[in-house]
């Protein structure tokens, strides 16, 4: 099975969601905007994840890079870009939020 992440980066705390290949969610919470905390998370989820989405924003170049050491499958996302994508694919209402699988 495949598993993917989104990480919402805020300068405390991030979000983070983690959903399978099918977009079901697996697991969400709210992690600290730190590097070795969000790596930690990750590796004690369980099970590999194929890989994982970044917002673009102040921490992310940071988070990235080190996330990347790390051995992760990351991708840092434009976050427009990811609405018009998450429309295109009919996962997206027209209020902006992701409609249930």
């Amino acid at each position: 099975m495949d598993y993917y992440a989104g990480i919402d980066v805020s300068l405390e705390a991030s979000s983070v969601c983690v959903v399978d290949g099918a977009g079901k969610i697996i697991r969400e919470a709210k992690v600290v905007s730190e590097p070795e905390v969000l790596i930690g998370w990750f590796a004690a989820l369980g099970f590999n994840l194929t890989r994982i989405g970044l917002e673009a924003g102040p921490l992310s170049q940071w988070l990235y890079a080190a996330i990347k050491q790390a051995g992760l499958a990351v991708d840092l996302l434009e976050t427009r870009h990811v609405r018009v994508a998450l429309e295109l694919c009919g996962n997206l209402g027209d209020d902006g939020v992701r409609k249930a699988a």
